[in-house]
C-alpha cells in the first residue's frame, strides 16, 4: 500500500502573493533573495542539484515571475511541480500547517499591538497569578533570540520570566532551563494557553534557554508549542481515524495539538530531524503519513535574517534527498512544501507572504507542471486522493 511523506521546508517562500500588500509584503521573495545573495558574493550561486532536478526552479519563476538567480530553469523536473498561494487569513504558522492539511482558517486570530506594554495589564494580572510568578520581564514585540541577550541576566537576578510576541497570533515565554525549571516552564504556559483563549491567541510557546550571561545565552531544542486544535478533522484525523499510522517528526504534534497522530518523535536541528525522517521511512507500514517540519529554515535563519545561514541549510537539505529517494518504495509519494514565507533579506524579523513550492515525487511519479494552485489544500487533498481515502472538505487534487 503507498505511503505519503510532507517534507516541510519551514518558512520557504517562493515569491510573494497578489495579496501579499495587505500585509506590506510585496516584493518578499525567500527563494529568489537568497539565490541572488549567494549569486553575488563570493560564496557563489546556490548549489542544489537535486532540488533543481525536482522542479524547485521552475516552482520559484511560477511564484515570483522570475528565474533565481545562478539557477538552471532549462533543467527539466522529474516530480510533479508548481507553486501555491495561501487562502487562510493570516501568514503564521498554524494557519499554513491547518490549510496544507485541508482546514483552512478564515477568521481572523487574535494578535497584541506594537504598543508596550503590548499585553493587556488584565492578562499579565492574571498570569502571575496563576503561575506563581513575581513577575514578568519584556511585554514587547522581540526576536527571541535578541530579547533572552537583553533581559536574560535580569531574569536570573529576578526570577521573572520573560514574556513576548511577534507578528504572529502568539504569546511567548522564555526562562532559564535550569535556574527556572523547565517543567516550571512548561506548567507557567499551559496556565498562559488557558488565560489568552479570551483573546483568541493562537499559540503560546515555551521558549527555554541555557548560559551564564547575555554573551553564551542560547536557546535549547526543549520549545514547546501549545496550539489551540484545528476548527475541523484534518487530513491526519481522517487517516489516523482510519487507522493508519501518523507519524508526526519535530513540531508537527505541537501544531495540531497533538491530534490526528498515532506515534511522535522529537528531535533538534534539520539534521536530526532528516535523519528521523529516514528512520520512520524504514519503520511506517503502507498506507501511512509521515509529517517533517523542518524548522531550522524558519526559526534559526529566516526571523534571524541570516542570509547565508539559511542558504547553507538549503544546501545541506538538498544534499540529503538521494538518501529519502533510495528509500521510497514503489507507489510512495513525497511532497517538498513549505507553510509561508520568511524573507531573510525582508525588513524586520517577521514572517512574509508568499507562495510556496509544491514539488511531488516518488519512484512512479512523472514531471509535471501542476501550475498555481490557490490553496495549500490542494496538497491535503492529493495525499487523500493518493492514499485512498475520503475526499477533504477543501482542496482539489492534483493528482
Amino acid at each position: 500500500m503507498s505511503r505519503a511523506i510532507i517534507l516541510m521546508m519551514d518558512s520557504f517562500g517562493v515569491g510573494a502573493t497578489e495579496d501579499a500588500i495587505r500585509f506590506g509584503d510585496q516584493g518578499a521573495d525567500t527563494f529568489g533573495h537568497i539565490a541572488a545573495f549567494c549569486a553575488g558574493s563570493d560564496r557563489g550561486a546556490l548549489q542544489i542539484p537535486n532540488l533543481t532536478r525536482l522542479g524547485l526552479v521552475r516552482a520559484g519563476l511560477g511564484g515570483s515571475g522570475s528565474v533565481a538567480a545562478g539557477c538552471d530553469v532549462s533543467v527539466e523536473p522529474q516530480s510533479l511541480y508548481g507553486h501555491a498561494a495561501e487562502r487562510s487569513f493570516g501568514k503564521d504558522t498554524p494557519s499554513g500547517h491547518w490549510e496544507l492539511a485541508g482546514v483552512p482558517v478564515e477568521f481572523d486570530w487574535g494578535y497584541f499591538p506594537r504598543e508596550e506594554p503590548c499585553f493587556p495589564a488584565d492578562l499579565i494580572d492574571r498570569l502571575i497569578a496563576d503561575g506563581e510568578i513575581p513577575g514578568v520581564l519584556g511585554e514587547r514585540h522581540a526576536s527571541g533570540t535578541t530579547i533572552i541577550e537583553e533581559l536574560g541576566e535580569e531574569h536570573l537576578r529576578t526570577g521573572k520570566p520573560i514574556v513576548y510576541t511577534s507578528a504572529d497570533s502568539v504569546l511567548q515565554i522564555a526562562a532559564h532551563e535550569e535556574a527556572f525549571g523547565l517543567e516550571r516552564l512548561y506548567r507557567l504556559c499551559l496556565a498562559a494557553r488557558a488565560i489568552v483563549d479570551d483573546w483568541n491567541i493562537g499559540r503560546v510557546i515555551a521558549r527555554p534557554f541555557i548560559g551564564d550571561n547575555s554573551a553564551s545565552f542560547h536557546r535549547t531544542g526543549n520549545r514547546r508549542d501549545y496550539s489551540i486544535p484545528p476548527p475541523a478533522p484534518t487530513l491526519l484525523d481522517r487517516l489516523a481515524g482510519e487507522g493508519r499510522e501518523v507519524l508526526s517528526i519535530g513540531k508537527i504534534a505541537d501544531i495540531f495539538a497533538h491530534q490526528g497522530l498515532t506515534r511522535k518523535v522529537k528531535a533538534d536541528g534539520n539534521e536530526a530531524l532528516f535523519d528521523a525522517t529516514l528512520q520512520a521511512l524504514d519503520e511506517t507500514p503502507g498506507g501511512g503519513l509521515i509529517f517533517t517540519n523542518f524548522v531550522d529554515f524558519d526559526s534559526s535563519y529566516g526571523h534571524r535574517r541570516n542570509v547565508s545561514g539559511y542558504a547553507a541549510a538549503i544546501e545541506y537539505f538538498d544534499r540529503r534527498l538521494p538518501e529519502l529517494e533510495r528509500r521510497m518504495r514503489r507507489g510512495d509519494l513525497a511532497v517538498i512544501t513549505a507553510d509561508h514565507g520568511c524573507d531573510p533579506t525582508w525588513p524586520g524579523s517577521d514572517h512574509t507572504r508568499e507562495h510556496v513550492p509544491v514539488l511531488a515525487f516518488g519512484p512512479d511519479v512523472e514531471g509535471c507542471d501542476i501550475g498555481r494552485r490557490v490553496s495549500f489544500a490542494d496538497i491535503g487533498q492529493s495525499l487523500a486522493t493518493h492514499l485512498g481515502i475520503a475526499s477533504l472538505d477543501a482542496g482539489e487534487s492534483f493528482l
